[in-house]
């Protein structure tokens, strides 16, 4: 095969020590199937379990594209694509996804890239244009469908596969069972493999607890848990984006730091905040159910549902953010005097009392600086840390997680450091070339 590696390589690279079961089945199930549906709970590893695969699906020395992911949102596509860009096959995977310049992508479709990831609204107006060739496609793989189905993407799905017309595979993903399968996907002899029965959460790694609210307004009761919970890495779930704004703005009057994340923010405001939270530049993201699929943050402790979901596949998928892998986690329900729990919540979890006052969760450790030069300026990692350690006089240990976009990057940097090293480098060029470098709005 042209990429030349091994699947030891791979999880070495993936700091994986092993494939688990879900993995190893689907692996075996693809290579003897014409069709399959995964059924995995989020969190269980199904990225890799369907990437792997595809590896032995593509035809060696062929500059073309040959398989193509469709996914219901740009995180989860920009998720796939770190995970596939880790693998260190060397294989070009391009990502297209709203809110994402389209020029960029045209660009990047020039020289066809082996693998295609991006959601439904995007792809199809590539194809539209002739930016994506259809006819070297042969694997399709469409990653939580349920989701795309979910949110209103028929239409352009049905689009895309009907312009696909060499497909000799095809991978479905979903962590629920309970989705019709359109007639458009064309599948033939399908087997299922569902993992769902073995992956539900064990009491042991999931927690449920209840908080009543004497309120009907919760941010009183929501700040008290804060900080009871003593700033540990915590989700908070609304059900609308006002609700996000408001509630994210009331806890930090009341001097608890946080981020607010939904999907009617600019991309570059949507990176910032999720950097933070995966830097620990802030340890609190208030959001929606945008964020319940498609985030790949590890350690996260909490799992606060400030609204009660509208139903159980969210509540289950909210919890999904928490508890992953081998981790344990907490999902905390607060409920007002007139809301009731509903049936598919256990009535007998733990109900949580919540002293008066705690102290005031400890600010971060971190500080996140925006470096307005990324991929498409040809600085990566390396280039970030050599400067900031050069010019900014910071050691290794200052720096921490880096996050390099197409056209700007983000880094953590210790606190104790930040002022400091922004009056060094202040006046000095990366690659040649004199960048705005701020703390990250």
């Amino acid at each position: 095969m042209q990429y030349n590696i091994s699947t030891e390589k791979i999880l070495e690279n993936l700091n994986i020590q092993a494939l688990n079961e879900m993995q190893l089945g689907t692996g075996a199930a693809v290579k003897t199937n014409h069709d399959i549906m995964l059924l995995s709970a989020t969190g269980s590893g199904k990225t890799l379990a369907f990437l792997l695969p595809i590896l032995d699906l593509i035809e060696d020395k062929k500059n073309q594209t040959q398989a193509i992911i469709i996914v219901p949102s740009r995180e989860l596509a920009l998720q796939i694509e770190g995970v596939f860009k880790k693998m260190g096959t060397n294989l070009k995977i391009t990502c297209c996804y709203g809110g994402h310049k389209r020029e960029i992508e045209e660009n990047n479709l020039i020289e066809a890239p082996t693998l295609l990831v991006g959601t439904p609204g995007r792809l199809a107006d590539h194809i539209r244009r002739n930016n994506i060739k259809t006819e070297s496609i042969t694997t399709l793989i469409l990653d939580e469908f349920d989701k795309s189905l979910e949110l209103g993407f028929l239409e352009e799905m049905s689009f895309i596969i009907q312009s696909l017309p060499n497909i000799k595979k095809r991978i479905l993903t979903s962590a629920t069972d309970s989705v019709t399968i359109p007639d458009f996907i064309g599948l033939q002899d399908l087997q299922t493999l569902n993992f769902l029965s073995d992956e539900l959460l064990p009491e042991e790694k999931l927690k449920i607890q209840i908080v009543h609210s004497e309120d009907k307004d919760k941010v009183g009761i929501l700040s008290r848990l804060l900080c009871f919970l003593g700033g540990q890495s915590t989700i908070v779930f609304c059900n609308h984006r006002e609700s996000v704004e408001r509630t994210s703005a009331m806890l930090k009057e009341k001097g608890i730091a946080n981020e607010f994340y939904h999907g009617a923010m600019e991309q570059q405001e949507r990176d910032s905040a999720l950097c933070k939270f995966r830097n620990g530049s802030n340890l609190i993201l208030i959001t929606t159910d945008l964020a319940a699929r498609g985030l790949d943050i590890p350690n996260i402790r909490y799992i606060i549902h400030y609204h009660l979901p509208h139903t159980e596949e969210i509540f289950t998928h909210r919890n999904g953010r928490t508890a992953r892998m081998e981790s344990s986690g907490t999902a905390i329900v607060l409920l007002s005097p007139e809301e009731k729990l509903p049936n598919y919540i256990d009535a007998n979890s733990e109900v949580l009392d919540i002293p008066e006052s705690s102290p005031l969760p400890e600010k971060p450790k971190w500080t996140t600086l925006f470096i307005a030069a990324g991929k498409k300026d040809k600085v990566n990692k390396i280039d970030i840390v050599g400067f900031l350690s050069n010019r900014g006089q910071l050691k290794k240990e200052d720096i921490g997680l880096i996050d390099v976009k197409d056209f700007f990057s983000f880094v953590a940097i210790r606190k104790t450091k930040i002022g400091a090293a922004l009056l060094l480098i202040r006046d000095q060029k990366i690659k040649n070339k004199k960048v705005k470098i701020e703390i990250a709005k």
